[in-house]
């Protein structure tokens, strides 16, 4: 089966975001605190307050562990411009 590039459109940004912008929206929709996102991804609440003020990286394992406790594919949170309207239906 050959693809026909002229059948896709290339995905445009949606907003700009931080990935600490979003894993911060993503908890304050859900209603949890740091400490709470801490106990449901297995991270550090220091990490958690780390990332949210976008001092250290997501990496890997920490974007799957987040999107595991949100419930969400981890894209949403390491290619945020890309994802935002799939944040607003977290809630």
């Amino acid at each position: 089966m050959a693809i026909n590039k002229n059948e896709f459109i290339p995905a445009q940004p949606h907003e700009t975001l931080t990935t600490g912008e979003v894993i911060h929206m993503l908890r304050e929709l859900k209603g949890w605190t740091q400490a709470e996102l801490a106990l449901r991804s297995g991270l550090r609440v220091s990490n958690i307050s780390l990332l949210e003020r976008n001092h250290i990286d997501i990496g890997k394992k920490r974007a799957e562990a987040l999107a595991k406790a949100f419930g969400i594919h981890p894209a949403i949170i390491m290619f945020p411009e890309y994802e935002a309207l799939a944040i607003a239906n977290v809630a």
